[in-house]
């Protein structure tokens, strides 16, 4: 698979959130991949109270200030990561959450991640950010690591149409409720929330 190129993470954030879906997220972990499809995604721009970048640089949101092409996770609620790519320029603090991914490859590796039971949907292996990560095992450690790298890396994969994607306002969030800047794969079993 071909590994995208850091040009693609420093185009305009909502530009990447959209393009994102479709690609490959992969982690390589000793000789084995864990690999799934983007469904779904999150923008997060400097000027957005929401944003972790909003009041400027502090020591947990510091890889969000990189250029575009490093992982910034961050720990949430005193029990989950999430996981965001971040985009555009240095020191601007940009950044796009993955939201969901529809798994492809390690899906053993997964399960034994999450926990996971022979009675629960398959769906709900990744079906949001934190699912994502713990499945992905991605914790603080990968924070500020570069995607253009052998470790964690994302990969061109299906050609989503623009008139499969979905637009609607963020998930979760207290502040810039109103901004429509989630976007995930229209019909997708693996999405957080229709």
């Amino acid at each position: 698979m071909q590994k995208l190129p850091r040009s693609f993470y420093t185009q305009r954030t909502l530009i990447v959130a959209k393009e994102l879906l479709g690609k490959i997220f992969i982690h390589k972990i000793g000789n084995n991949y864990l690999s799934g499809m983007i469904v779904e995604t999150e923008a997060y721009l400097f000027n957005d109270p929401a944003s972790h970048s909003f009041r400027g640089v502090t020591e947990r949101n510091k890889p969000m200030f990189n250029s575009g092409g490093f992982l910034y996770v961050y720990f949430t609620y005193g029990m989950h990561y999430c996981a965001n790519v971040v985009t555009y320029k240095e020191e601007i603090g940009e950044a796009v959450l993955i939201r969901a991914v529809e798994p492809l490859e390690g899906i053993e590796i997964m399960r034994a991640n999450r926990k996971f039971k022979d009675g629960h949907h398959p769906r709900h292996l990744t079906n949001g950010p934190a699912k994502f990560t713990q499945a992905f095992s991605l914790t603080k450690t990968h924070s500020g690591i570069d995607l253009c790298g052998k470790e964690v890396f994302i990969a061109e994969g299906k050609s989503i149409s623009k008139s499969s994607i979905v637009t609607t306002t963020r998930i979760g969030i207290s502040s810039g409720m109103d901004k429509k800047w989630r976007f995930y794969v229209k019909g997708n079993n693996w999405i957080s929330k229709k």
